[in-house]
């Protein structure tokens, strides 16, 4: 009779989980600051009083997708560590709420200063870190690494 041998986890599963998580806790600390503390973050940012007062007229429901997809990568970093197959869910969810969010903010009469090259291409690689967050935690749910 065969038994079954406990899969090790791969050294990639660590550098990426890793990563992962450095990435999104800075999308974390990005996130509350600008709650917290717009004026002073957004200032020493470089931005202006125009973007403080758009970021703080946000409506309640594009800061609830924004959380979402701030928190739900930290989540799916954190359950990648894990090793838990809920990582790719909780990455498909952030970037739900990742596209939402942005899709608010580059359609909201935006200040000029934040509509510039940096801001949108930013928002293009927060995008495509997710999309290949998701695609990874699903490829190593499949190969039966995450359980």
């Amino acid at each position: 009779m065969a038994t079954l041998q406990p899969s090790r986890t791969p050294w990639h599963l660590w550098v990426v989980g890793v990563l992962s998580l450095l990435w999104n806790c800075y999308g974390g600390y990005d996130y509350l600051m600008s709650e917290l503390r717009p004026a002073e973050y957004l200032a020493d940012a470089g931005y202006g009083p125009e973007v403080v007062t758009w970021v703080q007229s946000f409506p309640a429901w594009e800061v609830a997708l924004w959380a979402i997809g701030v928190w739900g990568s930290v989540l799916g970093s954190l359950l990648l560590l894990l090793r838990s197959r809920l990582a790719a869910t909780a990455f498909l969810i952030s970037l739900l709420g990742a596209l939402g969010s942005f899709a608010y903010q580059l359609t909201s009469n935006p200040p000029a200063a934040a509509t510039g090259t940096v801001e949108v291409v930013m928002h293009a690689v927060i995008v495509l870190v997710i999309v290949l967050q998701w695609y990874y935690a699903k490829r190593q749910a499949a190969a039966g690494v995450l359980k």
